[in-house]
Parts: structure tokens; C-alpha cells; sequence
């Protein structure tokens, strides 16, 4: 991991910090809690940055935090201790924080008797550096057991750990032409759709926006883009409305029955609610909220989504399937059953490396070319005539 360079007002920054770290644990979102932290500071831009560095890296090394303190804590602490323990090891152990500093800061964050144990377990942190050996790999990698477990069992166990590996990096920032930040992977998955001008296009699964928007772009007849809540298809409108020259019809309707007429579209997008597995660099506090049993349930309601967009599909046309995981019951087991299920559709060709065929669709692993974890699919229904 990159090692931060923090500058002056650095004690704010990490009672900011700290402050984030105890909304993520009572339950408060990531990306949510911390924008909103950092508008009500008054920190230095270059602060902000520490702050962003120790709130998403202290939360996607939380488990490896917690071991690394654990060896020199022999009784249990309270909610604010151990935000400031896994605050101080993240630093001590990842970003090689200078001791005088990571102790010293983050013991001021803490108020009464305990600021002493604080002290001791982050000096004795310090002086133990990096553990020679890590109990087991979901510790090390910092993963519950079950996402370890899962994408060793789906990917291979080396695919597996270099993809959690990555996702343990900060994700970087990547700004389309239009001044759109959307991952590299986001908008390649846009691009594959292969919209063309004058065709029509629906994104079924829309919210916030940034595929359909892309999409846009080809100048097909018509984007529909919706989502089943109102205030997220709106948001679709309003990103829409902040990109140049590009129109998109959003609207509020459940995919699974979709309000779009039946038969009429030359491209339809499902990009599915997922586990996420593949975004966990930049979504940190998902590992830690993901339960291995959404796998299953998330897969009914992705099936279920595909029901419904095969019937908006006009003969000829193209359907395109995408998530941000890696689990073989999101990705491959689905292509299983749409085989199934339509067993004339036709594959189109994968798309090109780093892109891997995988069935008949495609995986874009994290470690490949340092973007998100994704699955694309698309098929074509029959022409009419039964020609593809």
C-alpha cells in the first residue's frame, strides 16, 4: 500500500477520521458518512486526503487491524477504543507511519483511564512491526472466511487471492471525457453494449446513471433508463442533465415487470443488483456487510430481471448481462440457465484481453488491468425467421 504524507492540521484529520470510523461501525455507509464529514471540516484539501486514506484503509483492513492489536489486548474495549486501535495499527503496520506520530495523535483521540491502554497496545504495535506470520489468509488478506473461501472455490485459489489482493489497493479516480467518474470497467461495459445511432436501448437497472449515460453517446433513438426507486431514477435524470449532449428517458419501473413495450428494443441492458464483489476497493465497508447467503438471493432476483428484459428484446436484438462480482453463481450459473432457458439465443463474441471467456460470457478479474471485478454476457435473440 501507497504510505500517506499527511501535512499540518494532521490531529484534525484524524479525529475526522476516527469520527467516520464509529458512523461505518454503528452502520453508516462509507461513501455516504465520510463526503459529509469532510463538508463540515474546515481540513486543507491534502488533510482530506489522510482522511480518505485512513477511513477506507483502516475499514477494508479491519480484520488484519484487529489481529494486530489483539496480541497485546487482554480485555474487551469500547466501541470508541477500538476505532482508535485499528486507526493507529492501520497506520503503524500499512502506511509505516512514523510511531511518534501514529501513537501520539491517536492516543489524543481518546478521553478518561483508557487513553493509557491505548498507548501501550499502539507502542507495543510499533515494536512488534508486521507479524512474521498471519493466522490464516481471510486475516492476512483482511476478508471474512466466506468471501476468501468462495472466490478461492470459483476462481482458483491464486486468481482468487490476487483479485482480493487489488481490491485491497485505493481505487484511483477515473474521469470519463465528459468529466463523468465512472471506473474503467463501468465504461467499457457501456461500450460493449454496442449501441448504435438511431437504435432503441433500454437500462433496465439504471441508477446512478453512468452506463446509460455512455450509451447515450452513440446517439441510439432512445435510452430508457429506470430504476424502481423514484429518488435514484431522478438521479439518473440529473446526471443525464450534467452530461453534454446526451439525452436519457429516465423513469421509475421494476424490471421484472418492466412498464417498456414488450418487443421493441434493439439493446437491453440488465447491469444487476450484485454482491459486489468485484468493487471491494472502493466500496470498503461492503466485505464487512455482504452475507455469504445474498449469493443465492441475489441470483433469484438476477434470473428473475432477465425474465423479464427477454421480453423487451425485438427479434435480432441483443441482450447484455453484467455484474460487479466474481461468483460463479452470479455469472456463470446464470449463462447456464438463460442456455436453459433459450436455447436458441446466440453468444456474441467475447470481447478482447484483458476480458477472459468464461462460458459465454466474460470476467475482467481487479488484478488484470486494475479496474473492477466484472462478468459480461450478451446474447442475441433470434431474427425473425429464426436467424440470428
Amino acid at each position: 500500500m501507497r504510505v500517506a504524507k499527511p501535512a499540518a492540521g494532521e490531529r484534525s484529520a484524524r479525529a475526522v477520521a476516527h469520527q467516520a470510523l464509529r458512523r461505518i461501525d454503528e452502520g453508516a455507509y462509507a461513501n455516504l458518512v465520510l463526503p459529509s464529514l469532510l463538508a463540515r471540516s474546515t481540513l486543507a484539501e491534502r488533510d482530506r486526503g489522510f482522511v480518505t486514506e485512513l477511513v477506507y484503509g483502516t475499514t477494508r483492513m479491519r480484520r488484519a487491524c484487529d489481529f494486530l492489536v489483539d496480541r497485546f489486548l487482554f480485555r474487551a474495549v469500547d466501541d470508541d477504543v477500538r476505532a482508535a486501535l485499528r486507526l493507529g495499527a492501520y497506520q503503524l503496520v500499512f502506511l509505516a507511519t512514523p510511531a511518534h506520530a501514529a501513537v501520539g495523535e491517536t492516543v489524543e483521540l481518546i478521553r478518561g483511564p483508557a487513553r493509557g491502554l491505548v498507548n501501550a497496545v499502539l507502542h507495543r504495535v510499533a515494536e512488534a512491526g508486521p507479524p512474521p506470520e498471519w493466522p490464516d489468509e481471510p486475516t492476512r488478506l483482511s476478508y471474512p472466511d466466506w468471501i476468501v473461501e468462495r472466490l478461492a472455490l470459483d476462481l482458483g485459489p491464486s486468481d482468487a487471492t490476487a483479485a482480493l489482493e487489488q481490491m485491497n489497493e485505493p481505487a484511483p479516480v477515473t474521469e470519463r471525457a465528459d468529466g463523468y467518474i465512472q471506473d474503467a470497467a463501468s465504461q467499457e461495459v457501456a461500450r460493449l453494449v454496442g449501441a448504435r445511432p438511431g437504435e432503441r436501448v433500454a437500462d433496465l437497472c439504471a441508477a446512478p446513471g453512468g452506463k446509460a449515460t455512455l450509451m447515450a453517446q452513440a446517439r441510439p433513438f432512445v435510452v430508457a433508463a429506470g430504476d424502481t426507486n423514484p429518488a435514484r431514477a431522478g438521479l439518473v435524470a440529473a446526471n443525464s442533465r450534467r452530461v453534454d449532449r446526451v439525452e436519457v428517458t429516465a423513469y421509475v419501473g421494476d424490471g421484472r415487470r418492466s412498464p417498456l413495450r414488450p418487443e421493441t428494443f434493439d439493446r437491453v441492458l440488465v447491469d444487476a443488483p450484485c454482491t459486489g464483489l468485484g468493487v471491494l476497493r472502493r466500496r470498503p465497508d461492503a466485505r464487512w456487510r455482504v452475507l455469504p447467503e445474498a449469493v443465492g438471493q441475489l441470483a433469484q432476483l438476477q434470473r428473475e430481471l432477465l425474465r423479464g428484459a427477454v421480453e423487451l428484446v425485438r427479434p435480432g436484438g441483443v441482450l447484455a448481462y453484467s455484474v460487479c462480482t466474481l461468483t460463479d453463481a452470479e455469472t456463470t450459473e446464470i449463462d447456464e440457465w438463460l442456455a436453459g432457458e433459450h436455447p436458441d439465443w446466440s453468444a456474441e463474441p467475447a470481447p478482447d484481453p484483458p476480458w477472459v471467456p468464461v462460458g459465454r460470457g466474460a470476467r475482467l478479474l481487479p488484478q488484470t488491468s486494475g479496474t473492477d471485478g466484472m462478468f459480461l454476457l450478451r446474447l442475441r435473440r433470434p431474427g425473425p425467421g429464426g436467424s440470428s
